[in-house]
């Protein structure tokens, strides 16, 4: 199965082999939780680099979730109340997981281990849920999906 790219509201970037798709509302912290797993990242010795912010090219080509960045944005992402900045980027990028908002109470609060997220019509990828102010994200990513930056 292959698919044209659609536009998803969302940021990915790329740890080790691993590609993260954070998605979620607007004001959320998606693009501030890319930006702190790359530094974290990038200090423990890991590649990490952003595909796209904001704007990301979902497609499907064969089995594989491909995000891609539109050109006029490539390298940038936006850290709210500090401004644009430019990051190490790389190209087009299988993602393997959707970061979605966790909640600390209520029904989701223990969310169920096989969890999905449809991405947009036809396209899912397994969820892990993460709190917004966690001070060390790709932490708390590795410790719940080991492949995570390998």
């Amino acid at each position: 199965m292959t698919m044209e790219p659609v536009n998803v509201h969302a940021t990915a970037i790329v740890v080790g082999k691993t590609g993260l798709l954070f998605v979620g509302p607007s004001g959320w912290g998606k693009s501030m939780l890319a930006f702190a797993c790359i530094t974290e990242a990038q200090r423990t010795g890991i590649d990490a680099a952003l595909v796209a912010d904001d704007q990301v090219m979902i497609s499907v080509h064969g089995t594989e979730v491909m995000s891609t960045c539109p050109p006029s944005i490539g390298g940038l992402i936006e850290l709210r109340g500090t401004g644009i900045v430019k990051v190490p980027s790389v190209g087009p990028s299988m993602m393997h997981y959707a970061i979605i908002p966790a909640q600390t109470t209520g029904l989701l609060r223990l969310p169920p281990d096989d969890e999905m997220f449809t991405v947009t019509p036809g396209i899912e990828l397994p969820a892990i849920r993460l709190l917004a102010n966690v001070p060390f994200p790709l932490a708390v990513l590795m410790a719940k999906a080991a492949d995570i930056g390998r």
